[in-house]
């Protein structure tokens, strides 16, 4: 995808672009035809005027200048009203293109895999789906109509004014190159602060994101001043980049107005010397006068505003550039599979499998291991020795280098994404709570899942006690990401979660790590009941969490290091036996 910021323009971008309008062709037509019948009547008004100078005021024809008078009222009405129906249709067509927009690439977002954030902050994302779409809605409200709009008003006036008087029309357009050169300058300048401007925004998203998210860290090590201080300096360098844009147009209006004076000033020296010759009609050459003087301001103040119009449109070219850049990312897990069977026995292998987040340095070096129907398999080892990243691979949250991973005697690609996904279920260390209610953060918002369901899964769980005890019981409101709630309790939740949706295949990453005793107690009663009698994979680092399990994996570096039951392993006296005499017998 080019980017429109390292050069003019980019036809193929803008024609990209145009294209999400074509679903709202009514709109896009709707504001093409009112751009021209405005640009008509905005260029017939002062030749009306300057006829009713020239030839009613002058002699004086009250009768005829009251109906002219009242067919520039007329005229000024319908312009009026031309003007709202404009630019609310063009407004209703950028808001209708960026919904789409947005939606195609919120979409898109949650199909990438979790290498891609793994790799770009989440507020950067968040300029792009918010921020930057919004300069996308001005390509149309701002940008395209309008400029056509200026555009075909400019070539109306000076059809108009050529066609009244050639001579006080060169006149006239004697500082226009004076004009078209400052505009010139002010664009170049003008894009330039408008790119920075969005460089800013983006590294202040991110850096406010990130800082809230980690509020906890920051309050705990005392960085708040320290934090206080790089955010003044992010911040001073986005105030910074305004004020150029700012300096800018403080300089080109005052330019343009200057410009506009001297154009009048030349218009009326002019028609002096005109009305001092005698063979000029001096009526003609007063009611020309008074419609070029209103002629000159409808010319400057469209060329003044194309440099801006053209900015708004270069600027949404430049965030529809970002946008697509995000679309056009093809990080995502390759959708070939399409089996979708109805129930997975849950028979699992996996063969010389070997993955690198990054390649060259390898997380996992040709691990083998199978799991049969309906067995628990525990993974041990210490950190960094690739237990997570099973579970990424068997989810499909990342691609294995090479090996193979089988499901059910089937190559776990040919499975459906989704299909797969949605018969597994995986209950993390670090639980993410929705800011909503209870009962919608354990169904997710799925209508088939009952509140009896949930009432029923509370009991097995062990969380009916604390949930009966909240203000509104599972209408309480968990807030931001389970702020209100205990990391016990949220586990619990999440266990919850996982228990109506009745997996077929269900994984424990560390559930147990970050909790009581207490809970463990009613966690490990919990695991009991939903792991029998499916196949289950269970890493920990408490081992007393998983001695019942039928086989433990252990890894080390990447790789087994040894495998068995509890017992087999103790007797061994290898890297499970010192891993549980640590914890148990010290």
């Amino acid at each position: 995808m080019s980017d429109v910021t390292g050069k003019a323009w980019d036809s193929k971008l803008f024609r990209r672009v145009l294209a999400y309008s074509l679903p709202h062709k009514k709109l896009l037509f709707t504001g093409l035809t009112m751009t021209v019948i405005l640009a008509l009547l905005s260029s017939l008004r002062p030749y009306i005027i300057g006829m009713m100078v020239g030839s009613f005021v002058n002699l004086g024809l009250k009768d005829d200048l009251l109906y002219w008078t009242l067919l520039i009222v007329l005229m000024l009405v319908m312009e009026s009203l031309g003007q709202f129906f404009f630019s609310y249709r063009a407004n209703e067509l950028g808001q209708f293109v960026i919904k789409d927009l947005r939606v195609e690439l919120f979409n898109h977002i949650t199909k990438l895999r979790l290498k891609y954030f793994d790799q770009h902050p989440i507020g950067m994302l968040v300029t792009r789906a918010i921020s930057d779409i919004e300069t996308v809605a001005e390509i149309f409200s701002q940008g395209i109509l309008i400029i056509l709009g200026d555009l075909l008003k400019l070539t109306a006036v000076l059809s108009v004014m050529f066609f009244m008087n050639w001579e006080l029309t060169l006149v006239v357009l004697i500082p226009i190159p004076l004009l078209l050169f400052s505009t010139n300058v002010f664009k170049k300048v003008i894009k330039r602060s408008f790119q920075e401007v969005r460089n800013q925004v983006s590294i202040l998203n991110s850096f406010v994101q990130e800082h809230i998210t980690g509020m906890n860290i920051v309050q705990i090590f005392s960085r708040e001043k320290e934090e206080a201080r790089l955010f003044r300096e992010i911040n001073y360098k986005h105030k910074k980049a305004h004020i150029k844009s700012i300096m800018a147009y403080s300089i080109f209006f005052p330019v343009v107005e200057n410009l506009s004076a001297i154009s009048i000033a030349l218009l009326i020296l002019f028609s002096i010397y005109k009305i001092g010759d005698a063979d000029a009609n001096f009526i003609e050459i007063s009611g020309d006068m008074t419609a070029f003087i209103l002629y000159v301001h409808m010319l400057f103040r469209p060329i003044r505003m194309l440099a801006d119009r053209f900015n708004t449109l270069q600027m949404g070219m430049v965030g529809s550039s970002r946008v697509f850049k995000v679309l056009d990312t093809e990080d995502n897990i390759v959708q070939k599979g399409n089996l979708e069977p109805n129930v997975f026995s849950g028979e699992i292998s996996f063969k010389d499998v070997t993955f690198a987040y990054k390649e060259g340095y390898p997380i996992l070096n040709n691990i083998s291991f199978d799991i049969k129907e309906g067995q628990t398999l525990a993974i041990v080892g210490a950190t960094g020795s690739g237990k997570t990243s099973i579970i990424n691979l068997f989810c499909r949250f990342y691609e294995y280098q090479s090996g193979q991973i089988l499901l059910d005697n089937n190559d776990l690609r040919n499975y459906s994404i989704s299909n797969l996904r949605s018969k597994i279920a995986v209950v993390l260390q670090d639980v993410f709570l929705y800011s909503d209610t209870v009962l919608n953060n354990i169904t997710l918002g799925d209508p088939a899942i009952s509140l009896e369901k949930v009432k029923e899964a509370a009991k097995i769980i062990g969380a009916e006690s604390f949930i009966e005890n909240l203000p509104g019981k599972y209408d309480f409101d968990v807030r931001e990401r389970g702020g209100v709630l205990s990391t016990g309790q949220r586990q619990l939740l999440s266990f919850m979660r996982s228990y109506v949706y009745n997996p077929d295949i269900l994984i424990l990453d560390e559930a147990t790590s970050s909790i009581d005793t207490e809970t463990e107690e009613l966690i490990q009663s919990a695991i009991k009941k939903i792991t029998k009698g499916r196949t289950s994979i269970i890493i920990a680092h408490r081992l007393s969490t998983i001695k019942n399990a039928d086989q433990i994996l252990v890894l080390d570096k990447g790789r087994v290091a040894e495998m068995g039951t509890h017992k087999e392993l103790l007797s061994k006296k290898n890297i499970y036996s010192k891993l549980y005499e640590i914890q148990f017998v010290e």
